[in-house]
């Protein structure tokens, strides 16, 4: 985990970057949330990262407002850190040629058009392989590239619904939920980092590139793990139980006096541990919750007595209590009193940048720790373009009047 305090220098040029990917360079062609997540780990890690934008907008989310802070999206801000923003016109000729000379300067490729979008701008997978055999070329889909639902776009809503896990969240008296979080983006975000950082250590032995493919559907649905075991396994789908566990009891959420608290009491010793802490000894023994399973199948009639007793206390002195006793619990907090814990602050989760116009930009950081190779101090996200001139001079050597030819023909 990097230092909280923003590098000033860290794009400026007078050196390498820190982190475990320092030196590794990568082109961006990702938009939303799916890819930019993806590529700023990559960034935190240390990488180059020149995100390719188009010049009239940029990535949509630099529109998804309000909220903003200063005159930027605050949606923008929390996923786009550590990048250079570079503009170019795709669909100009001259535009496509600075891109190639990017690529003849780069190690991964990142692209999450629709399937068939990249090839039908001549930059699709096989056309980059042909031209650099040791690029790694990697692409996030909503369906994935073969198959029946391959032409279809990627929305993290559709996918939620696609992959079952709405149908298991929520309560059993409830429509379907869709998650906090659009938990389909970023998984595939994640796991296409996992996928370059395993394509670039093929690479060191083979010196050849590969196609590093995710699709959301595909990597939302491996999160199903024991759901799936248990469909497998009997032929029944899960069904959804709030926050309740299908198969440990009590292991949920229960309101005190004053608010809400998760409980989870995983086996029999904690079991044995929790009735004497809530005054409920009659319980610990009793032929229908003596053991796990015991619980599991009398689970309502146990809910109900817990739920009363729960009732006795504020939330705080139930943590306290449970606490001592060792019993795993916490509050449900606010995303306020999350962003504003004592302990992502003390641990250097809170990252901040200076930004031009937004001034000074908080973030989650990078949960990963390296301890010999600590991740890069952040940059601020750019602003749209910020780097184009940079980018072109110093890495690609074009002349300043070049450039004025490629902004007077819209290229850039």
């Amino acid at each position: 985990m990097s230092s909280a305090d923003a590098n000033p220098d860290a794009f400026g040029g007078a050196g390498p970057l820190a982190g475990p990917l320092a030196g590794l360079r990568v082109i961006d062609l990702t938009r939303v949330l799916s890819g930019p997540f993806c590529t700023m780990t990559l960034g935190d890690m240390g990488a180059e990262v020149i995100k390719v934008e188009h010049p009239a907008g940029g990535d949509d989310t630099r529109a998804f407002a309000p909220p903003y802070q200063g005159d930027q999206s605050a949606y923008f801000l929390s996923i786009n850190r550590n990048k250079k923003s570079l503009t170019l016109n795709l669909k100009d000729e001259a535009a496509k040629e600075v891109l190639w000379q990017l690529i003849d300067n780069a190690d991964v490729i990142v692209e999450n058009f629709r399937p068939g979008a990249a090839k039908r701008l001549g930059f699709g997978y096989e056309e980059v392989a042909a031209r650099r055999p040791e690029m790694i070329y990697a692409t996030i889909s909503g369906f994935g590239d073969t198959g029946p639902e391959a032409t279809r776009p990627g929305y993290d809503l559709i996918v939620q619904g696609e992959s079952s896990m709405m149908n298991i969240t929520g309560a059993p008296d409830t429509p379907p939920f869709k998650m906090g979080t659009s938990i389909a983006d970023l998984v595939s975000g994640m796991n296409l980092v996992q996928g370059i950082l395993a394509a670039l250590y093929a690479r060191r032995d083979s010196g050849k590139g590969q196609h590093v493919k995710v699709s959301m559907l595909e990597a939302l649905t491996s999160l199903l793990t024991y759901h799936a075991g248990n469909y497998y396994a009997t032929g029944v789908s899960s069904e959804r139980r709030g926050n309740a566990h299908p198969s440990i009891v009590p292991y949920e959420t229960f309101q005190a006096s004053d608010g809400w608290l998760n409980i989870a009491v995983g086996n029999d010793a904690q079991w044995d541990k929790f009735c004497p802490a809530i005054g409920r000894m009659d319980l610990k023994d009793h032929e229908l919750f003596a053991t796990g399973p015991d619980r599991v199948n009398n689970r309502d009639r146990l809910i109900p007595i817990l739920t009363e007793v729960l009732q006795e206390k504020t939330r705080d002195e139930w943590i306290a209590v449970l606490s001592a006793a060792g019993i795993p619990c916490g509050a449900i907090r606010t995303v306020g009193e999350a962003c504003e814990s004592e302990t992502l602050k003390q641990r250097g989760m809170i990252w901040k940048t200076q930004h031009p116009t937004a001034g000074e930009v908080r973030s989650i950081g990078n949960p990963i720790e390296m301890t010999g190779t600590p991740f890069t101090p952040p940059a601020p996200p750019p602003m749209l373009g910020e780097h184009t001139e940079a980018v072109l001079q110093d890495l690609l050597g074009f002349s300043g009047e070049k450039i004025a030819a490629l902004k007077e023909q819209g290229s850039i």
